[in-house]
């Protein structure tokens, strides 16, 4: 990708080099940089909507704050390609989201200028925060900003954040970039606050007779833009923000510099919080992204004068529109279903249901917590709930899946999307965690199916039980096995031998695999090489202790095999039963290790953690059949 076409752009090599612009220069700088950010993205894939609706803040925020000595906590992250290129790493933009490549995230260890690593929302407030106290603390002049969007606004986290700061008497600043979006549209009362307050007559009328006043003063026109920010906080009554303890300002154009730098350099002189609201659209400049952001929030490679294209033959069917189809199918079938997603209704594929069965449909914004234990409340009424939730987002609402759920046994379904690894998204976004933190809780069960047509079919089983089951599933498609279109389950906690090893005891030792998941396949595949025995577990907890007896009773050594943190996950489980049994044999437990893995093409990192069927075969020879 040439630089030519971007001859500013090109020549800011930090956030010092723009600070030498003119405001003029800045508004050039931004329009490039908004290309840029297009032109990039569609090579590679990567968020889009969010970063084309935050160039002229992230241009704004590095004209006037110092940094890196000024700390910028970019809520979530989506929204920092902007931030990226203006920091150092624009010529690295072609590797974003690729093995070794640029994180598509702020990450402390790539960058001075990502002061906080971030990918889960409402978090940035708390860390800001915790970063103005320890520059006050050490008799340090810097600022802490935090920016942070409407739809992580609805986390409980944000609120508790602003409670603290509100009476810390930190020099901090909280953004608002309110683009009226989160990933799926923005629900609840503060977005309907927001909205009324942008859009309320007393402000209109207000803005309007001060229009028209300095209008009579050709002196002051100039100064219009600047003074209607002001009677904005005038005319608005003490906010919700104001009552937190903050000095409330705006809403201000979060696209127009001519109101952004010169806002941000009063406040910086500010002592104590202050809050500044600033309205951006998602997709700004793009034509195609601002018509349906949902769409343009994370595509894959296209062609930006063309847009995203459908393609001409259909993809295969993914564990995500096979719980989506599972959960229309059996909305009909049971009256008590109710669905329930944390502000995830595309991700998780819910939008057949909300249309369908829109007073069934809960989406309750960005909080895991409440969505968990909102579910335990319905179902202490008879009500079924099934959240639909990522598996790293559930990490988010662990002690209310504890106490609220699993404590009083009560019969909710757990959808686990993205469990294993999700690719471009890297380490924070991986369902690595799962089997261990949910397999340790009394009362909870956790299935994982081995394709498309055993994820159906367990979502039923679990949907039948009287306490609380959660069912993991990869992001994507697995071996293509068309579901069934019944809503018959499968036997509660019991696995099958899918391939049975013709080898005499004469040959060697005979293995058995024990698969957990999608990488059943893989391990068949391996199997043939190794004439091993493969058994698909399905279910980590409760284990198939009866099967895992009778094929360790016949076999010398065992592998189990899971795409999942080893340490607690279905392998332990598995020990602990031989243990438990006073069966003696060697266990190979294949998956993932104890650290964090980054970015790149799902395929390539499960093969470079020797999860593919080469991966397996030669672990298993390694350990058993070297020599």
């Amino acid at each position: 990708m040439s630089t030519n076409s971007y001859p500013l752009l090109q020549t800011v090599n930090s956030p010092a080099d723009l600070r030498r612009f003119t405001r003029p220069q800045l508004k050039t700088l931004a329009a490039e940089l908004r290309s840029y950010v297009l032109d990039s993205v569609s090579r590679t894939g990567g968020h889009l909507s969010s970063n084309l609706g935050t160039v002229e803040l992230t241009v704004a925020l590095h004209a006037v704050f110092n940094t890196p000595e000024d700390r910028l906590v970019w809520d979530v992250g989506h929204q920092t390609y902007p931030h990226k290129i203006l920091t150092g790493r624009r010529d690295r933009m072609p590797s974003l989201r690729q093995l070794g490549g640029l994180s598509g995230f702020p990450l402390r260890s790539e960058s001075e200028y990502d002061t906080f690593g971030t990918a889960h929302s409402s978090t940035s407030i708390s860390a800001a925060l915790g970063m103005a106290l320890a520059a006050k603390r050490k008799g340090e002049k810097r600022r802490a900003v935090a920016i942070i969007g409407d739809g992580a606004m609805t986390a409980g986290m944000a609120f508790e954040a602003l409670n603290n700061a509100g009476v810390a008497d930190a020099n901090l600043l909280v953004i608002l970039n309110d683009n009226d979006m989160s990933i799926s549209p923005p629900v609840g009362a503060l977005n309907r606050y927001l909205a009324q307050l942008m859009s309320g007559q007393f402000y209109a009328k207000a803005r309007d007779m001060g229009k028209s006043v300095l209008k009579q003063v050709p002196p002051l026109l100039e100064l219009a833009k600047r003074l209607e920010q002001s009677a904005k906080g005038m005319v608005v009554p003490a906010t919700l923000f104001e009552n937190f303890g903050f000095n409330y300002i705006g809403p201000i154009d979060g696209h127009d510099l001519d109101s952004l730098i010169p806002t941000l350099e009063n406040i910086k002189g500010l002592e104590g919080p202050q809050f500044l609201h600033v309205v951006t659209k998602k997709g700004q400049g793009y034509k195609l992204a601002e018509a349906d952001p949902v769409t343009y929030h994370g595509p894959g490679k296209f062609d930006p004068e063309v847009g995203i294209v459908k393609p001409a033959t259909p993809p295969k069917t993914t564990f995500t529109q096979v719980f989506g189809r599972w959960l229309c199918d059996m909305a009909e079938h049971d009256p008590r279903l109710v669905g329930i997603t944390p502000a995830m209704r595309e991700g998780s594929g819910m939008v057949e249901f909300e249309q369908r069965f829109p007073q069934r449909y809960y989406d309750v914004g960005i909080a895991e917590q409440h969505a968990v234990t909102f579910a335990a409340g319905m179902a202490c009424e008879g009500v079924k709930p099934v959240v639909a939730i990522y598996s790293t987002f559930l990490q988010r609402g662990y002690d209310q899946l504890i106490h609220d759920v699993a404590l009083q046994n009560l019969p909710v379904v757990f959808a686990l999307d993205r469990a294993g690894l999700v690719g471009a998204d890297g380490a924070t976004h991986a369902g690595a965690y799962d089997i261990p933190f949910v397999r340790c809780i009394p009362n909870m069960s956790i299935a994982c199916p081995a394709d498309e047509r055993e994820c159906r079919q367990l979502l039923s089983t679990a949907f039948a039980q009287n306490h609380p089951v959660a069912v993991r599933y990869p992001r994507g498609s697995g071996a293509g096995v068309e579901p069934l279109a019944s809503l018959e389950g499968l036997p509660f906690g019991k696995g099958e031998i899918r391939r049975e090893s013709g080898q005499v005891a004469s040959a060697g030792p005979r293995i058995a695999i024990l698969a957990f998941g999608t990488l059943l396949y893989p391990a068949l595949e391996a199997a043939q090489a190794l004439d091993a025995t493969v058994v698909n577990m399905r279910w980590a907890k409760p284990l198939d202790v009866e099967l895992l007896l009778e094929v360790a009773a016949r076999h010398d050594a065992l592998v189990t095999l899971e795409e999942g943190a080893i340490m607690g996950g279905a392998g332990s489980a598995v020990l602990e039963a031989l243990q438990a049994a006073r069966v003696q044999r060697p266990v190979l437990q294949l998956g993932l290790p104890d650290q964090f893995i980054e970015h790149g093409d799902p395929a390539r990192l499960l093969a470079l953690q020797g999860l593919d069927a080469a991966g397996i075969e030669q672990s298993v020879r390694a350990r058993f059949l070297a020599g």
